[in-house]
C-alpha cells in the first residue's frame, strides 16, 4: 500500500506559536500525525501510559488554544462492576519551547490500589513534508541515557525533566524508553506525575518564529450572550490567540499562522484573511500582519519562487517542502490575490484608525504592489489578472482553491490554466478604489487614475464573467486559459459581495443563487453546486463547506443589507459550532450523516481564518 497523507479528524491538537501537539482521543502519541511537533520538526514521536502493563480505556477529551484534556479509566483495577473507580486524566499542554504531560491518577475503590505507572516515550526528528506524506519509517535520533535524557535531531536539542523522579528507568531501542512510578493509592486518593519535555533550537533558520501569545490584545474582549455563543466565541479566539506568531525580523510584530499543523507558518492570504476579520478587535494583528508582510514583498523577479517586484508572499517554510510532483521554496510568491488583498487590510485599517504617518510608512510598499497589480493585469491577454505557475514544481491553482481539481465546468470537466480567477478581480477593484483613498488621504498624485483603472476592470468582469445558462444569470468562478467562463456555480461569486464590483442588481443576482440548497447546505456554503457533475461532498474545493468562505460570504451579505440570507448563513455556522465542540475546523464535508456534520479527515484544526470566523459572527449578531 502506497504511503497517504494521515488524517486528522479524530485527534485532539494543541497549538501555541510554532509548535503542535497531536494525540489520538486516549492521549497517546504513536500512529500516523501524532506527536509533538516545533518548527515544522516532529520532535516526539511516541508517548504511551498504562497501568500494570494494561491499556486504559479512553472516555472523553477535549482541546482548546494550548490544551488537551483526557479522560480514561482503568477497568482493570479497583472495584468490580460497571463503574470504573479508578480514573487516569492526562493533560497535554504546549508551551514556549515546552511540552508538558501531567497524568494524574485517581481511585474511588473502597479497598488499596497497587499499581504501576508506565510511560512509554519515543524520539522523531523528521520533518512536517514526511509526516504529511505519511512516513514513518524515518530513522529516529538515538536517545542518550545519562545524568538526564536527552535526543538531538536537525534542529532541536531535546530534554525530558520528569517529577518525581521514575523508580526506573528502562531502553526498549535506540529511540524508545519507558519510565515506571509505583503507586499506592487508597480510597479517595490521586497521585500526578509530570514530564517536561523542553526544546532548546540548534541550527536556526531565517523563518523561525516565536510565540506572539503574549501581544494577544483582545483578552479583554467582552462576551455576552448564552453559554453556547461564549464557547463558541471564547474557543475559537483562544485557538486563534495561539496561533499568532512574532515575526522573527521585527518581534513587536504578530501575525497568525495559517493553521497546524501543516500551514504553521506565514501565509499571505491566510494571515491577511485572519486580521482583516479580526480588525474591529485587534488591530494590533492588522498593523503587525501589514509590517511582517511587507518586509518580505518581493523586490526582484524569480520564476522559481515565482516572485515579482511589489508581490505579497504565499508562504514561508524552513525548508523545501516537497509533495508529489510539487516542491516549494521556502519563500514563495505563488499566490495571485495575496497582493491585492494586502492593499484592501491597509486601507481597512486606516478606516478603523491606523495612524496616517504608519500608512505613509508603508507608502513604498503600497505603490509597489500597486504596480504589480497593474503590471499582471497589463501582461496577461484580456486585461485581467491570472497566475501562472513558471517553474513547473509550484501550485497550479494559486487563488484559495487551490487544488488542481477546483476549477469546474458545468460539465464537471476542470478548466484549463491559467485561469483569471473572479474573486481575485474582486480583490483588484476593491485595492483599487481603497488605495485611491489612501493616496487621497495622503496627498499623494495617483488617486483619479485609480478609480478609473478599478471602473475599468469591473466593466471587463461585467462583459465577460456573467453566464446565462438555463435561463438563469450567475457569475463564472473564473475565465479558462481560453477566456472561456468556467460556468460550473461555485462559492467564488459570494467574495465578489461587498467589494466594489458588482451593481446593486448584480449582488442581488448573486445572492439569490448562493443562498439555493444546492450552494447553501446546512453547517455552511458549498464550494461546488451540488448539481455540477463534479461534486464530491468529501472533495477538497468540489464540494466541501470551509468555515471561512462561508464567513467571508456572510460579511458581504450584511455589508450588503442582506439581512435574511445573511442570517440564513449565521445560523448555519452557529449550527456547526454546536455540533464540533464550539473549534471551527478548516473545513467539513458538503453532506451531513442524520444532522451532525461529516468531518473532512485531513483538516486543520484549528484554523486562523476558520477561527478568525468568529469575530464575523460577533459583528453580524451585533447588528441583527
Amino acid at each position: 500500500m502506497s504511503e497517504q497523507q494521515p488524517w486528522l479528524h479524530d485527534l485532539e491538537i494543541a497549538v501555541n506559536g510554532p509548535a503542535t501537539a497531536l494525540s489520538a482521543g486516549s492521549g497517546r502519541m504513536g500512529e500516523g500525525a501524532t506527536g509533538w511537533i516545533v518548527d515544522d520538526r516532529r520532535i516526539l514521536r511516541s508517548l504511551y501510559v498504562c497501568l500494570s502493563d494494561e491499556d486504559t480505556v479512553p472516555i472523553a477529551a477535549s482541546s482548546s488554544g494550548p490544551t488537551s484534556d483526557f479522560w480514561g479509566a482503568a477497568r482493570h483495577l479497583g472495584d468490580p462492576g460497571a463503574d470504573p473507580t479508578v480514573d487516569v486524566h492526562q493533560s497535554t499542554q504546549v508551551g514556549l519551547h515546552e511540552l508538558l504531560i501531567e497524568i494524574t491518577v485517581s481511585s474511588r475503590a473502597s479497598s488499596p490500589v497497587n499499581t504501576g505507572l508506565q510511560v512509554s516515550v519515543g524520539s522523531d526528528g523528521i520533518d512536517l513534508s514526511e509526516v504529511k506524506g505519511g512516513h514513518t519509517d524515518g530513522a529516529a535520533p538515538e536517545i542518550v541515557m545519562d545524568e538526564q535524557i536527552w535526543w538531538s535531531d536537525a534542529r532541536h536539542r531535546t530534554t525530558l525533566h520528569p517529577s518525581p523522579a521514575p523508580a526506573s528507568v528502562e531502553r526498549l531501542d535506540a529511540s524508545r524508553f519507558r519510565q515506571t512510578w509505583p503507586l499506592q493509592l487508597g480510597p479517595g486518593e490521586s497521585r500526578t506525575v509530570s514530564l517536561r519535555f523542553e526544546a532548546i533550537r540548534t541550527s536556526r533558520s531565517a523563518h523561525d518564529a516565536d510565540s506572539g501569545v503574549m501581544a494577544c490584545d483582545w483578552d479583554d474582549l467582552e462576551v455576552t450572550g448564552d453559554d453556547a455563543w461564549r464557547d463558541l466565541v471564547r474557543t475559537n479566539l483562544t485557538d486563534l490567540k495561539h496561533l499568532l506568531q512574532k515575526d522573527p525580523e521585527a518581534p513587536e510584530d504578530i501575525y497568525a499562522a495559517a493553521g497546524t499543523p501543516w500551514y504553521l507558518t506565514l501565509f499571505g492570504r491566510d494571515s491577511v484573511w485572519a486580521a482583516r476579520m479580526m480588525l474591529p478587535y485587534s488591530p494590533r494583528l492588522a498593523r503587525g500582519t501589514l509590517r511582517t508582510l511587507a518586509r518580505r514583498q518581493a523586490r526582484s523577479a524569480d520564476p522559481v519562487t515565482a516572485a515579482e517586484p511589489g508581490k505579497m508572499l504565499h508562504e514561508v517554510r524552513r525548508e523545501i517542502y516537497a509533495q508529489g510532483e510539487m516542491e516549494l521554496p521556502t519563500v514563495y510568491y505563488g499566490t495571485v490575490d495575496a497582493t491585492p488583498l494586502w492593499i484592501v487590510l491597509l486601507h481597512e485599517s486606516w478606516q478603523a484608525g491606523l495612524d496616517l504617518g504608519e500608512v505613509r510608512e508603508l507608502l513604498p510598499n503600497l505603490l509597489a504592489a500597486l504596480d504589480w497589480q497593474a503590471g499582471a493585469v497589463d501582461a496577461s491577454p484580456d486585461g485581467f489578472l491570472r497566475y501562472v505557475d513558471h517553474s513547473g514544481k509550484g501550485l497550479s491553482n494559486q487563488g484559495w482553491k487551490d487544488s488542481g481539481d477546483s476549477m469546474r465546468r458545468a460539465d464537471g470537466s476542470i478548466a484549463p490554466a491559467p485561469i483569471a480567477l473572479l474573486e481575485a478581480q474582486a480583490y483588484a477593484v476593491q485595492a483599487a478604489y481603497g488605495a485611491a483613498e489612501l493616496l487621497d488621504a495622503l496627498g499623494e498624485p495617483g488617486a483619479q487614475g485609480w478609480r478609473a483603472w478599478g471602473e475599468s476592470l469591473a466593466q471587463r468582469v461585467r462583459e465577460n464573467f456573467w453566464v446565462d445558462h438555463d435561463g438563469e444569470r450567475f457569475l463564472a468562478m473564473g475565465l479558462d486559459a481560453e477566456g472561456a467562463p468556467i460556468d460550473g456555480v461555485g462559492s467564488n461569486m459570494g467574495h465578489a459581495l461587498g467589494t466594489g464590483l458588482l451593481t446593486n442588481q448584480e449582488e442581488d443576482l448573486v445572492v439569490e443563487r448562493i443562498t439555493r440548497p444546492d450552494m447553501l447546505r446546512r453547517f455552511g456554503i458549498g464550494t461546488l453546486s451540488a448539481e455540477n457533475p463534479a461534486y464530491n461532498p468529501t472533495g477538497y474545493h468540489t464540494g466541501s463547506v470551509w468555515v471561512h468562505d462561508t464567513a467571508i460570504i456572510l460579511r458581504g451579505m450584511a455589508q450588503g443589507g442582506y439581512t435574511q440570507q445573511a442570517d440564513q448563513v449565521f445560523d448555519a455556522l452557529v449550527r456547526l459550532s454546536a455540533r464540533s465542540r464550539h473549534r471551527f475546523p478548516e473545513l467539513i464535508a458538503g453532506e451531513p450523516v442524520g444532522q451532525e456534520p461529516v468531518p473532512y479527515p485531513a483538516a486543520c484544526r484549528p484554523q486562523a481564518w476558520s477561527a478568525a470566523s468568529a469575530a464575523v459572527l460577533m459583528q453580524h449578531a451585533q447588528r441583527r
